[in-house]
């Protein structure tokens, strides 16, 4: 915590150092190029000037300027930027905060006017001081940080992992239990049903029986005596006839 707190401490001043530098160097008035210099909005322009108009050493010191300004943004912002798109981050920043002093200068410092060709070579200086030193100064902190357990303050939570799909193993063998399971179910109802079809009817009771055997002999008893009962009546109605 203690080394965290005094690394971060340095950086900040650096930056306070180098905010005060870059003022005086950029927002200092100067009359004597009041007539000469002029806005440029077109990328590139100034550096063909550079090219042509200029001597080596004198586009050397104005190209070469231009690009160490930008070198401490890509050495002290790492410190202060999230670890995510670390160097897309710094270089938006280095790009917002030189636009911002150029349109300063246009705006209110006598002698000074905007280009887009030094916010690109400051920019360019940011990349250049991030990819020497500052990637590999601010990797090594959060390194040390992170083993001693008191993570930078642009650590970030690690994201949770996500649920996996199961694999097409997985998948094959659930589809066949499935399949059998099915296939059990089927069979099992189709035995049922089969077992239901031939079981055998239940046939009669021994006392039903009886009762039909003793309903049809009375029945015939009682025909047969009826049969007999008419057939005396005519005899005797015969008889009686012949003795007359």
């Amino acid at each position: 915590m203690l080394v965290r707190g005094a690394v971060l401490t340095v950086v900040l001043l650096g930056l306070v150092a180098f905010s005060v530098l870059l003022a005086k160097v950029t927002l200092t008035p100067s009359p004597a190029s009041e007539d000469l210099v002029t806005a440029n909005l077109r990328p590139g322009r100034s550096l063909r000037q550079y090219a042509e108009d200029y001597t080596f050493l004198a586009a050397c010191k104005q190209a070469g300027g231009n690009l160490l300004l930008g070198v401490p943004f890509g050495l002290l912002l790492p410190f202060f930027v999230p670890r995510r798109l670390r160097m897309i981050r710094t270089t938006l920043l280095t790009a917002v905060a030189m636009a911002v002093v150029e349109l300063i200068q246009g705006a209110l410092v006598e002698g000074r006017a905007f280009d887009v060709d030094d916010v690109i070579l400051n920019t360019a200086g940011a990349l250049l001081g991030y990819f020497v030193l500052g990637r590999r100064i601010s990797h090594r902190y959060y390194t040390y940080t992170d083993a001693s357990g008191s993570p930078g303050p642009s650590a970030e939570k690690p994201e949770a992992e996500p649920k996996r799909a199961p694999g097409p193993a997985a998948r094959t063998k659930a589809a066949r239990t499935k399949a059998a399971r099915t296939k059990a179910a089927a069979t099992k109802a189709a035995r049922t049903k089969a077992g239901q079809r031939d079981r055998p009817k239940p046939a009669a009771s021994a006392p039903a029986k009886k009762r039909g055997a003793r309903t049809g002999r009375t029945d015939g008893a009682a025909s047969g005596g009826r049969r007999a009962t008419g057939s005396g009546a005519v005899r005797s109605l015969f008889d009686r006839l012949r003795g007359r």
